[in-house]
């Protein structure tokens, strides 16, 4: 939590909650310590769905699918969400909610490694208005090429955890050294979203920390 907890659940007590079979899928997971999005990055991720309205929408970064239910709430009935997930446990979880809560005709589920997954996407010219990054930290830098080509020019990129619970402030010295690279890696993708020619990107402490990028066009 970057910012003080007290005062995040105050803030998202004021306005959000969540469809009662969210709760639960969220309830179970955490119990079972598979990460989900945190309520004040599920209240930003809502919000700018609604805003910017896309017509296909990707996800990197399935888990047991909850983040991808809670995108088809806040999408119209005809947006297919395309989802990416490697570990075969998740993928199992995700398939079994999506299915219980008949989700599977607007939510594909892409079984395999991200990279591999969008290298495919890429060579199929698939566009998305809206990208939502969730996965492996330390590979954001690998993945952001990719999902720039897959991005309409104008479509936001919603980038989770960017602020590893504040420990990005720290000297890497100050890292434990099997963080380090992770670290490392984190600065240098928010270094380059901040400072590149194709994005423009503001940086929330919310959560875990959020970047929110929108793809220029050429020439801004």
């Amino acid at each position: 939590m970057v910012i003080d907890e007290r005062l995040s659940t105050y803030i998202d007590s004021l306005s959000w909650d969540i469809p009662a079979y969210l709760q639960e899928i969220e309830k179970n997971a955490l119990a079972a310590e598979v990460p989900v999005i945190k309520r004040s990055t599920q209240t930003l991720l809502a919000f700018f769905l609604r805003m910017a309205k896309p017509a296909s929408v990707l996800e990197i970064g399935t888990a047991v699918g909850f983040s991808s239910l809670l995108i088809s709430e806040y999408t119209r009935e005809n947006v297919i969400i395309d989802t990416i997930e490697k570990v075969p446990a998740r993928i199992k979880g995700a398939k079994e909610n999506f299915n219980k809560y008949n989700k599977e005709n607007r939510i594909n589920l892409i079984e395999g490694d991200a990279s591999e997954a969008l290298k495919s996407l890429v060579a199929k010219k698939k566009q998305y208005g809206f990208i939502f990054m969730d996965a492996a930290k330390g590979q954001y830098m690998n993945f952001v090429k990719p999902v720039y080509n897959l991005l309409v020019t104008g479509g936001l990129l919603v980038t989770d955890n960017v602020l590893q619970d504040g420990n990005i402030l720290q000297s890497r010295y100050a890292v434990t050294r099997r963080d380090r690279t992770i670290h490392g890696r984190m600065r240098k993708y928010l270094y380059y979203l901040s400072h590149s020619e194709e994005w423009d990107t503001i940086i929330i402490p919310a959560g875990d920390g959020i970047a929110i990028s929108v793809k220029k066009t050429k020439g801004d």
